[in-house]
């Protein structure tokens, strides 16, 4: 079985809350980046004490309320499916605090941790302060939503970003990396991938693989899965009649988006 590629667990660990996804330095070969995903029930709560960990609450779908017991943003969220295409809210909450998760309606939420020393204060990221991008050409275009990019200094190591692909095209393409520490060249980010599928029947690849083949692995990634990136390039391909969601969380030692693209691949950006 693929140490890379998780199936939902949906395990209820509160009434009215079940974690879908739950990603940690313990369970996995990740020393940077934490995620979870949580479905709530309206009216249910989530409440977790961060320690020395900051997060990104995403409201993924749905509407909820969010607290660090000193503010709340109320009601936040904007869509029903990630597939209405339109940005949506989130909230970063920085180390040593407490936060709080209460479903408005009935919600899915992702929680993308990395650690974190530095205090710094708790931000609502609203809808309209996503940068939103179309990206490539051809059959390697792709539609992204900057939630936490590292040009915004509200986070100590987080970087946050969703993508859209449609049918029949490449993302994360010429294949690139960020495994090493070797700026201004190249960073070092672990990075996992929470995936959907439009139709939910879909399925797209993922391929995760070394220079030295070291690790080499190509994985059926279906609705609800992730994908965990500790290193290597990690190309997705999607087939025709389906359009791949996907939400990226990004750490390392360095708050830095520097990638390294496979030279084997990256005359397709030159034609």
């Amino acid at each position: 079985m693929s140490k890379l590629l998780r199936k939902p667990n949906n395990q209820e660990i509160a009434q009215g809350v079940t974690l879908i996804h739950d990603v940690t330095s313990e369970n996995s070969s990740l020393e940077y980046v934490g995620f979870k995903i949580i479905d709530l029930a309206p009216g249910a709560t989530y409440t977790e004490e961060l320690g020395k960990q900051e997060c990104c609450i995403v409201a993924v779908t749905g509407r909820v309320n969010v607290s660090d017991r000193e503010v709340t943003y109320e009601n936040i969220g904007t869509r029903e499916t990630v597939f209405e295409k339109q940005p949506t809210d989130s909230v970063y909450v920085s180390n040593d605090r407490v936060f709080e998760v209460e479903a408005v309606s009935g919600a899915r939420v992702a929680l993308c941790y990395s650690p974190s020393e530095k205090q710094l204060p708790t931000r609502l990221i609203s809808a309209s302060e996503n940068g939103v991008e179309q990206r490539g050409t051809g059959n390697n275009k792709r539609m992204v939503h900057n939630i936490l990019p590292d040009s915004d200094p509200s986070a100590n190591s987080l970087l946050v970003v969703e993508v859209f692909t449609e049918s029949g095209n490449w993302s994360s393409y010429p294949p690139h990396k960020h495994d090493q520490d070797n700026l201004p060249e190249e960073s070092f980010l672990e990075e996992t991938y929470y995936h959907e599928m439009n139709p939910s029947q879909g399925f797209v690849f993922q391929r995760v693989y070394t220079d030295d083949r070291s690790l080499d692995e190509t994985m059926t990634v279906e609705n609800g899965n992730v994908v965990i990136v500790p290193v290597g390039y990690h190309p997705v391909g999607v087939p025709e009649g389906y359009t791949s969601y996907y939400l990226n969380v990004m750490a390392g030692p360095k708050r830095i988006w520097k990638f390294h693209n496979d030279p084997d691949h990256e005359w397709i950006l030159k034609r």
